[in-house]
């Protein structure tokens, strides 16, 4: 009598699991929204209940939780906030992530927090992690 395992089935359920783990990877960060984010050397652990979007040209997207993003002016931005809050679950920290491109101006990131101050709403800027060791920056004595 001869013992032969079979790898067939294991091999189908492999490809299971790693389709499984492709797809539900995906739900992780929102991917249809392309933003360059300025580089910053801290990173924080917060899960935000709702992400505002900025954009180089002034455009701002607000997206509360998994709804989907829609298009806000910043005189409509405090209502927006205001209605995530009450819909937001009691007892758990309601806190915004504000994703703006590096090339957004200051003073249109200002008044974006500036709501949320308004507001009472904790505010925080998303920023991706810069590099172990970045190449020290060229001065302007230097380049002449």
């Amino acid at each position: 009598m001869s013992s032969i395992f079979s790898m067939a089935s294991m091999t189908d359920i492999i490809f299971l699991l790693l389709i499984f783990f492709m797809v539900t990877s995906t739900y992780v960060f929102p991917t249809a929204l392309e933003l360059n984010l300025p580089q910053s050397s801290q990173q924080t652990a917060l899960k935000p209940s709702t992400r505002v979007f900025v954009y180089p040209e002034g455009r701002i997207v607000v997206q509360n939780g998994e709804e989907t993003p829609q298009e806000v002016t910043l005189e409509v931005l405090p209502d927006f906030l205001n209605d995530a809050m009450l819909k937001a679950p009691q007892g758990e920290p309601f806190n915004i992530a504000v994703f703006a491109d590096e090339e957004v101006t200051y003073g249109t990131l200002v008044k974006i927090l500036d709501v949320g101050a308004k507001t009472g709403i904790k505010m925080v800027l998303a920023t991706k992690a810069a590099p172990s060791d970045p190449a020290p920056a060229e001065t302007a004595a230097e380049s002449l």
